[in-house]
Parts: structure tokens; sequence; C-alpha cells
């Protein structure tokens, strides 16, 4: 199993980057991928998920109108388009993949309530002021 993590860099305030988050060895389709963040001296949080079994999605409040995510399943890539970016955003971000075989519609994306299956090494994203 891998997920490794594209995109990341130094951009200024307002601008915008685009994460990827390439997987392989399981089955894309029965598995919801998230993004979560870390920011120095803070503790990591669930940012955004989509759910490949059911197409649900999840924005913490604080990205939500910024951050979109979207699926790509011939690629088994999910991506994150983050604009308007502010320097808190600034953080090591890690994606994440969870089953959800059994998980009912609309439970998918509860990524701040279940352990996550498998996780990338993450990647560092910086907001300059």
């Amino acid at each position: 199993v891998q997920l490794v993590e594209s995109g990341g860099g130094l951009v200024q305030a307002g601008g915008s980057l685009r994460l990827s988050c390439a997987t392989s060895g399981f089955a894309f389709d029965e598995y919801a991928i998230a993004w979560f963040r870390q920011a120095p001296g803070k503790e990591r949080e669930g940012v955004s998920c989509y759910s490949n079994a059911d197409s649900s999605t999840y924005y913490t409040d604080s990205v939500k109108g910024r951050f979109t995510i979207s699926s790509d399943s011939a690629k088994n890539t999910v991506n994150l388009q983050m604009d308007s970016l502010k320097p808190e955003d600034t953080a090591v971000y890690y994606c994440a993949a969870i089953g959800v075989v059994g998980i009912p519609s609309g439970y998918q994306c509860l990524i701040n309530t279940y352990g996550m299956d498998y996780w990338g090494k993450g990647i560092l994203v910086t907001v300059s002021s």
C-alpha cells in the first residue's frame, strides 16, 4: 500500500496550490481518502475527505469555500485544490485512507472520528504573509 503526496511548496497569501495523493495497493473505490494537516505546535486536524464509495465530501469549517477535493478513479488519485491560501494554512499535509465497506452512506467521511487505515508521509505547505 502506498499513498504519495505531491504539490506542496511555498506560496504567498492569497495564492493557490493543488495537492495530489496518488494511491496504490488497495481497492480505491472502497475507500474514503482524507487530507489532514499538522501545524507546528498544534494537533493534527482533518481538513477534507472524499468517499469514493458514495461521493460524499467533508470540509473543516476553516477551509470551506476555499478548498475543493476531487477524485480521479482512473488514476487512483485524490486532489485538493487550495485557493485563497492564508498563513494559518501553513502545515504538513497528510493524505490518509479508510475502508468504508459496511459504513452507511453519509457517514463515510467522519474522519475526525475514525482511525485511518493508511497514511502518506506528508508534504509541507508554507503560506507566506
